[in-house]
């Protein structure tokens, strides 16, 4: 699954990688983000009226039919593998897909002793990528309106499968068209482009347990660290994490563990 992940982009790299129509509202002066985390906004592209748009949406998907979201289940990720039968999805696969833009997401390792450490998988050649999503909007009996996502995930590729068996689906650039086509590309080829990136996409590199706490949000949390001793074997991606060197890790901040979705 993809429970946290960072967005540290101008609105006019933004605008480079996506092309969405003009400036987007909210997007302008939009500080970096380094620990996004559910329930807070994030940021999609959409097609509406002919063109790309931008939204922020709450992560968390809840659909138009639930009567009382205080009592539904926080739908973070979808799993691309069933997202066409859950009832919770299936409408916004065939109407509603999105981009979700990121610099990176985390994933937790889990080690023989139950511990966690967390990774951050980065572009390796920088810059952004398109995670794929789904955004509904629910409506409150008094007619107030709210707009919600969710991430899709897919089986994680060779390189990043020693850390977690999941990754958030990657949209390629050429395929953004078809994707965000809701109108125009039938449910099943847009499935057919949620598959895993490419081993060489990512390189994963372990970093602070600070980022378990979703009140840290610093660009600090992104940086190495190495590892004292390699939880299940070091991830063909990550070079810092093999050197065999030992840093410090910063200790946790206030809050730790907060919004543990792993």
């Amino acid at each position: 699954m993809c429970g946290r992940f960072a967005l540290k982009a101008s609105s006019e790299e933004l605008r480079s990688v996506f092309d969405y129509l003009g400036a987007a509202p909210g997007a302008e002066g939009m500080p970096p983000r380094f620990n996004i985390a559910p329930t807070q906004p994030i940021a999609t592209i959409r097609q509406a009226h002919g063109a790309r748009r931008f939204a922020l949406v709450r992560w968390g998907l809840v659909p138009g039919w639930v009567k009382d979201p205080s009592t539904f289940s926080l739908l973070v990720n979808a799993r691309a593998e069933t997202v066409a039968d859950k009832p919770s999805f299936r409408a916004a696969i065939r109407h509603r897909r999105c981009l979700v833009p990121a610099s990176g997401y985390y994933e937790w390792q889990l080690a023989e002793d139950g511990s966690k450490q967390p990774w951050y998988m980065r572009p390796r050649e920088g810059g952004l990528v398109a995670l794929a999503g789904l955004w509904e909007e629910w409506c409150d009996p008094d007619g107030g309106e709210i707009e919600t996502g969710a991430l899709l995930t897919v089986p994680a590729n060779g390189a990043l499968a020693p850390i977690h068996h999941r990754m958030p689906a990657v949209i390629a650039r050429q395929d953004f068209d078809a994707w965000l086509d809701v109108g125009g590309t039938p449910v099943k080829e847009a499935l057919a482009l949620l598959k895993p990136a490419p081993d060489d996409v990512f390189e994963a590199v372990p970093v602070s347990r600070r980022v378990n706490s979703a009140r840290d949000d610093d660009e600090a949390l992104t940086a190495p660290i190495t590892l004292d001793k390699m939880l299940g074997g070091p991830a063909p991606s990550s070079r810092e994490a093999s050197a065999g060197k030992t840093v410090k890790e910063q200790p946790a901040g206030p809050g730790s563990g907060q919004l543990d979705l792993f």
